[in-house]
């Protein structure tokens, strides 16, 4: 069985609703589904968690996107936690200085930066785990500016967590991969099990 911490965890809420447990936190029996977008609009589509719960349950179509949310703000958050801590730089010659010294654990990357500078720096860390998972906008503000397209955490647990995370939202959002990290890219066509597991 895959790793559960690596998984999507929902809940049936009070009011019969799919709620998404993105940290795995809420009381309630959990329905698991691998985090790739095709298999929770499908789990939505096809009545999987009804199934999977035993009993009638609200799912809204929209569910896909509201994880994609949750995941990005969850990420963003990690990496504000480490920039706060002295754990996090920002800025190509910043992270190129952190991958140098040692410093540097993950490389970030914004999803809406310029393929250029990534290139370059992930030959100067080559090794190193990189996510190209969030916006500019998004690393901005986890860095407090307006704008961010290249970032470096260092190693630790922190960094770990961030990676599953990233890794998960990379699953969820169009575009977003990571290197050296979990893969939720869509499968071929023989992998149609669902992605579906319930446990208490």
């Amino acid at each position: 069985m895959r790793d559960r911490g690596a998984l999507l965890r929902f809940v049936v809420g009070p009011d019969g609703a799919i709620v998404p447990d993105v940290e795995a936190r809420l009381p309630g029996r959990g329905l698991w589904l691998t985090p790739r977008r095709d298999i929770v609009e499908r789990a939505v589509a096809k009545r999987i968690f009804a199934r999977a719960a035993r009993r009638p349950v609200v799912a809204p179509p929209e569910l896909a996107d509201r994880v994609e949310s949750l995941l990005a703000r969850r990420c963003c958050d990690a990496v504000g936690l480490a920039r706060r801590a002295g754990l996090a730089v920002a800025g190509f010659d910043r992270v190129s200085e952190a991958v140098r010294h040692g410093r540097a654990g993950l490389l970030l990357f914004a999803l809406d930066g310029a393929e250029a500078g990534r290139r370059k720096l992930g030959a100067v860390g080559r090794g190193l785990p990189a996510a190209t998972a969030l916006s500019t906008a998004e690393l901005g503000a986890a860095f407090g500016r307006e704008r961010i397209v290249h970032a470096a955490v260092a190693g630790g647990p922190l960094s770990r967590r961030l990676l599953l995370d990233l890794s998960r939202l990379a699953g969820l959002r169009p575009g977003a991969m990571v290197q050296g990290g979990l893969d939720f890219a869509p499968a071929g066509p023989a992998a149609q099990d669902g992605g579906t597991e319930t446990h208490d």
